[in-house]
């Protein structure tokens, strides 16, 4: 007989479209990804409304959530908390809560309702050895067309890393728009990475030409695109309207 913490676990990977549902949400109804389409998105779970870490990480996301909208990303919430709670929880941080100068802050992004934990285990945020009734704090990056890009798991008691998410989603836009690989810490501005010779004579033409690149060896060649250029060719695909 299966144990608790033997029980399979669906996990969405990489380069898979991302599983479909309809949900309520504090924002309405949604068809997901669908209602996305043409836009990136980032849906993350918490583990419950009312609760000091997944309070200071929905203060954070939502005051950061211009800065996201500006790379065409959308932020998506859940947690296995239905409506009304979400709400009361949502005026409460607006109304009373405080933290790191952030105050009087309204989330304005949709925080689904999921009390069946049906979309929790479509996409495996429910683990076993870590709750059963909760979701531990995932995060899915779903690109324009819906395809998973990236996801990145924390334990309940860990708090997300708000910087390091937007560096990702800006990370792989970039690689997408100029056909590159960035570095360990790579922040826009830095060095990027030209993927690897797929032959010997592209090998040996690098080597010999190396016009705008710093070539060590014939897998590891770096070049340099500013800052500006990365930005403007990212941020200038928002639409707004």
């Amino acid at each position: 007989m299966e144990t608790v913490n033997e029980q399979k676990i669906a996990m969405p990977r990489i380069g898979e479209p991302a599983p479909e549902f309809k949900a309520i949400t504090t924002q309405g109804d949604i068809n997901f990804p669908a209602d996305y389409k043409g836009s990136w998105v980032i849906l993350f779970s918490h583990p419950a409304d009312f609760t000091p870490v997944c309070t200071s990480e929905f203060m954070t996301f939502a005051s950061m959530e211009g800065k996201f909208n500006e790379a065409n990303c959308k932020l998506v919430g859940l947690s296995v908390d239905g409506l009304y709670s979400h709400i009361a929880w949502l005026r409460t941080i607006k109304e009373k809560i405080e933290y790191k100068g952030m105050k009087d802050i309204e989330v304005k992004f949709p925080l689904i309702e999921d009390i069946t934990m049906e979309v929790a285990k479509k996409y495996g945020m429910v683990m076993p050895g870590e709750s059963n009734t909760k979701a531990v704090r995932a995060v899915f990056f779903i690109d324009p067309k819906g395809i998973i890009r990236a996801l990145i798991y924390y334990p309940l008691s860990l708090g997300r890393n708000f910087e390091e998410l937007y560096r990702a989603l800006i990370a792989m836009q970039a690689a997408d728009a100029f056909s590159i690989a960035t570095p360990a810490d790579w922040q826009p501005g830095d060095e990027v990475i030209v993927p690897t010779a797929g032959s010997c004579g592209v090998a040996k033409d690098r080597m010999e030409n190396t016009t705008g690149m710093k070539c060590y060896d014939w897998f590891f060649c770096t070049k340099k695109i500013d800052k500006e250029t990365i930005l403007k060719t990212i941020l200038k695909k928002v639409d707004l309207g």
